[in-house]
């Protein structure tokens, strides 16, 4: 680095040191296990994805140790690892916390509440997106879909799913990781660390007791068009407006083997930002909220 007469810093391109290569015991232990995953594959190119896993568990993030690693076992340049390692998101670059918690924000969840989640949560925890608490527990990021949208808003701990959250509920959930209190997801395997999340989904059998018998099915709410295909349609189930009650049927309290999503059963979650209320709420008839301020017409008006 050199500077110009007005004191600007100007990089003189100097080339990046070589990464250092893991210690011989580490780089041992992960060859041994390199070497099973290689043996999946009649391409050992095709071992990366897996392999940027492997090294991930080792130290949480992708290192450029991890990917001179990975290049030195497949055979490949540092480049190449660099541009697979650098277009997946579920590569982190850098260090982050022991659980990763992500909140949907696409479409679907945003409108029932999953943007209000995501900034309470940003304040709440003191930290961006991308952001890791102080403790080293909690790294806080907004995704995408999930797959999930039955049951928006969703949050997601090391990719398992905590379905139909709000803010208070997201609240407790990271509370409770910092301070090492069991934590369930809605469905699914019992959840773990980040870590050994990455060591899993490199293809390595998940050694916890109990974690391969766990499991948890989609839900009726996505099983319905299922059901309809089949032939083996449910009696209709009528869903009244939020907060309007039904005037001959019974009120209906789902039991925990229902899972039923928020569009089944109306949750308190599209309504967690008050200020900005979803226009179905309104009743037949009525015109949806509006936004403050708003002086357009109303449908009876006109244009």
């Amino acid at each position: 680095m050199t500077t110009t007469p007005s004191g600007r810093g100007v990089g003189l391109g100097m080339p990046q040191l070589p990464a250092p290569a893991y210690p011989d015991d580490v780089r041992a232990r992960l060859e041994t296990d390199a070497r099973e995953i290689v043996a999946r594959y009649p391409d050992s190119r095709s071992a990366l994805l897996p392999l940027l896993h492997l090294v991930q568990a080792e130290e949480g993030h992708v290192t450029r140790t991890g990917m001179r690693f990975c290049a030195d076992v497949l055979g490949l340049s540092t480049a190449e690892v660099t541009a697979v390692a650098t277009f997946y998101s579920m590569y982190r670059r850098r260090p982050s916390g022991d659980y990763q918690v992500g909140v949907c924000t696409n479409t679907l969840c945003a409108v029932m509440g999953g943007d209000a989640i995501f900034e309470e949560l940003q304040e709440h925890l003191g930290v961006g997106n991308g952001e890791t608490t102080d403790d080293g527990k909690v790294t806080l990021e907004h995704i995408e879909c999930n797959a999930a949208c039955d049951f928006a808003p969703v949050v997601m701990v090391n990719w398992e799913f905590f379905d139909n959250q709000d803010p208070q509920s997201a609240k407790r959930l990271v509370d409770d990781l910092r301070a090492g209190r069991p934590v369930a997801p809605t469905r699914g395997a019992p959840l773990c660390t980040f870590k050994e999340t990455a060591r899993i989904l490199a293809g390595f059998p998940d050694e916890r007791e109990g974690a391969v018998d766990a499991t948890g099915s989609a839900g009726p709410a996505s099983l319905a068009g299922l059901k309809l295909a089949k032939g083996e349609a449910a009696p209709a189930r009528v869903v009244h407006p939020r907060g309007e009650a039904s005037r001959d049927t019974p009120p209906h309290d789902p039991s925990p083997a229902e899972h039923l999503s928020s569009h089944d059963a109306p949750q308190d979650t599209s309504a967690s930002d008050p200020a900005h209320p979803s226009p179905t709420t309104a009743r037949d008839g009525e015109d949806p909220p509006r936004p403050s301020g708003f002086a357009g017409p109303t449908a009876e008006e006109g244009e």
